[in-house]
């Protein structure tokens, strides 16, 4: 199973993003899109995006329709199974996670509460 897959439109989105990415000094060129979780809002965690331009150790790197995600250690059992979206509506634009994980969510849509998937469900995939 692998952690995070996209959809043709979030693939897309990252690829966008990833050409527009500038050349920060020293800091190497863009490899993909960063995803994580931190702790936050109002149902306990928050989505996180940065643009990566290294892989740590124990990141898990997602290579799908030639767009690169690159999961952080710490979100890989929260993000296992997780489908990756892009939505472009009349007001906004953003990327929307359709996660097996996720036990709520609160009402404005900002945070999620997530349970990690156990160890051996990565090994079953």
């Amino acid at each position: 199973m692998k952690v995070v897959s996209l959809t043709d439109d979030a693939a897309a989105r990252i690829r966008e993003i990833m050409a527009q990415a500038p050349a920060e000094d020293g800091a190497g060129p863009a490899l993909g899109l960063r995803v994580g979780i931190k702790k936050g809002g109002c149902a306990g965690m928050e989505y996180t995006f940065e643009i990566a331009r290294a892989v740590a150790k124990g990141d898990e790197v997602v290579t799908d329709k030639d767009a690169t995600v690159i999961v952080d250690a710490k979100a890989v059992l929260f993000l296992l199974g997780t489908e990756l979206d892009f939505r472009t509506d009349r007001f906004s634009s953003t990327f929307v996670f359709k996660n097996p994980n996720e036990v709520s969510a609160c009402g404005c849509g900002e945070s999620v509460e997530i349970k990690p998937r156990a160890e051996g469900a990565m090994a079953a995939g």
